[in-house]
């Protein structure tokens, strides 16, 4: 199983109305807003793609108290008098499930901010690309690019490289059979395949997640021998192995 948390942001703001009368003595009318963005790794707002709409359910008394917004910044704005909790449902994108969220809407200042984690289990591809764009995801940390080439991937001569096929085919895999088969996954085991391969790479291990494409390489030659018997198995155990 994988998991992928990321920081959410709900971004309120307030301002008293003064041009309409007050809804009773002390409580001033305010027009209030509240938006919602996604945190990337050093804390700066990005829009969040992940979500293809947020549902805001508001107090009772507002006509129409269940909002639907399907556009970042998911933008709800609003008139009244008091403070009030809401939720607030954050629909993934790609079968990604609904998020609840608890707010406080409050006129302490005019305005805030609050900060909540929402974490994403077995995401599926198109939502595990969005997620790249925000920080790391399973089998996203390849080593660093040069030329359009992984720096570990570079053997020091094509003998080396050699070898290292010879030596696996000699230990009874079929490493064209391996490839052939993980092709066939289904995209849920697909997903299982690159935490297999997160999990237990080494150093010697090349990877690379290509975000635009939404695609994930590896080189089965670089792995270390007891993945690939743990490859071997699960495709086997999946009946895609001929």
């Amino acid at each position: 199983m994988s998991e992928v948390t990321r920081k959410v942001k709900l971004v309120t703001q307030q301002s008293v109305l003064t041009d309409v009368p007050p809804a009773s003595e002390g409580y001033p009318m305010r027009e209030w807003s509240i938006r919602v963005f996604l945190l990337g790794p050093n804390g700066e707002e990005l829009p969040a793609n992940i979500f293809d709409k947020v549902t805001y359910k508001l107090h009772p008394t507002f006509a129409n108290p269940t909002r639907i917004v399907k556009k970042p910044p998911f933008l709800l704005q609003e008139q009244g008098w008091g403070e009030f909790d809401m939720n607030l449902v954050l629909h993934a994108i790609d079968k990604g499930g609904d998020h609840n969220l608890s707010h406080d809407l409050n006129f302490q200042k005019n305005k805030y901010e609050s900060v909540h984690n929402v974490t994403f289990v077995n995401p599926r591809p198109n939502l595990l690309k969005q997620l790249a764009l925000s920080g790391p995801v399973p089998g996203g940390d390849a080593a660093p690019e040069e030329n359009g080439v992984g720096k570990r991937d570079k053997r020091k001569n094509d003998g080396e490289e050699r070898s290292k096929k010879k030596s696996r085919s000699e230990k009874g895999f079929d490493m064209e059979k391996l490839a052939d088969g993980l092709q066939k996954l289904e995209e849920e085991d697909l997903l299982k395949v690159v935490q297999m391969v997160h999990d237990h790479k080494t150093n010697e291990t090349y990877v690379k997640n290509d975000v635009e494409q939404g695609e994930f390489h590896v080189d089965l030659y670089t792995l270390p021998d007891h993945l690939v018997k743990m490859l071997w198995k699960f495709v086997q155990d999946a009946g895609v192995l001929v």
